[in-house]
């Protein structure tokens, strides 16, 4: 089979190879991947970035969908045919996570999915919705699972509570969509004009621009009479962190769930403290918070934020447009 090949790191160390397919053992599935989307960690980790520790060659990737081309013994839930995703934290299936279910990730600790097939153990997969193109269906494992972890999940986020989104990336986009759609208001901020008004286009019902407001805290104060909001995932770490804090209000939520300015966090206790505000860090969801968002995509009707279709001969044209951070939602890998 076609697969990209890490063999040394930095994105020009990507290439298309010619590898053995593998074959699915007792309760694994073998995927046909038909599309892969990328998140900052995978130009993270094909930069060494965030780790150098990591095994080469290796195919990268975490986020992918396709079809069941065949299954291996005592496999109950699958069949041939079926439209699937694929789970990014493998292990962790529901409740809490622990130390061993952050164990097995997909694309990190396993074999990525830029490939044309991938064996996934069968309690690893989760059912493409109905509505869905396995394009669209490739962007909801990780920012999709991300956002609603932080939102329904872990902020229990109710209609007619407000929700603070930050930027157009991938887990910010599903944000909007995933609070829009739980009857809550959106204010969402960029620096870009034109990408405040895709914002606005797509539901927030309030806009800011941090370009022009870098103390954007306090606007997000004005739009809300004092308040603050429910909930925000701070997608950015070093550099928004103490915005994200300040827009809080009483017993608010700030999600962890990006490092794209620095890891390291300056934090305003005073504010936390006064304020009972809850900083919570995690990496995705569970497979049930994965079923849930699929139900809810179903349901809803909710169609992803596709910035841009590369094909797998451009894969590193891709990946620098990922790292770029000129897009407006999810840029997606397609395998013909």
């Amino acid at each position: 089979m076609k697969a990209i090949q890490q063999v040394a790191f930095g994105l020009e160390s990507l290439q298309l190879k010619e590898i053995p397919t593998p074959t699915p053992a007792a309760q694994e599935v073998l995927v046909k991947i038909e599309a892969a989307s990328l998140n900052y960690l995978d130009v993270a980790l094909a930069t060494g970035t965030y780790s150098k520790e990591l095994p080469l060659p290796r195919i990268p990737t975490s986020d992918g969908a396709g079809v069941v081309a065949a299954i291996g013994d005592n496999v109950s839930k699958w069949k041939v045919g079926d439209r699937v995703m694929i789970h990014y934290n493998q292990l962790w299936q529901n409740g809490q996570a622990t130390p061993t279910t952050n164990h097995i990730r997909t694309g990190v600790s396993t074999p990525g999915l830029l490939a044309e097939y991938a064996v996934i153990p069968e309690y690893a997969l989760v059912r493409t919705p109905a509505n869905l193109t396995s394009v669209e269906a490739a962007t909801l494992p990780v920012a999709g699972v991300t956002a609603w972890t932080g939102l329904m999940s872990y902020a229990n986020i109710q209609p007619g509570q407000t929700v603070l989104t930050q930027g157009t990336g991938g887990v910010s986009l599903f944000a909007l969509q995933i609070a829009l759609a739980a009857g809550a208001r959106v204010i969402a901020t960029s620096s870009n004009p034109e990408k405040l008004k895709k914002l606005q286009a797509l539901g927030a019902h309030e806009v800011i621009d941090y370009k022009k407001y870098p103390n954007w805290h306090e606007e997000v104060r004005r739009l809300t009479n004092g308040a603050g909001v429910h909930a925000t995932l701070d997608i950015a770490g070093s550099a928004t962190i103490l915005n994200s804090v300040k827009s809080a209000g009483f017993n608010g939520f700030v999600g962890l769930v990006g490092f794209i300015a620095g890891a390291q966090l300056p934090l305003d206790l005073f504010t936390i403290v006064g304020s009972y505000i809850r900083l919570q860090g995690y990496s995705v969801g569970s497979l049930q918070s994965f079923e849930e968002l699929a139900a809810a995509v179903e349901v809803n009707n909710i169609h992803p934020v596709i910035d841009s279709v590369f094909p797998v001969s451009k894969v590193q044209e891709a990946f620098q447009h990922m790292g770029s951070s000129n897009y407006f939602g999810k840029v997606v890998i397609e395998m013909n």
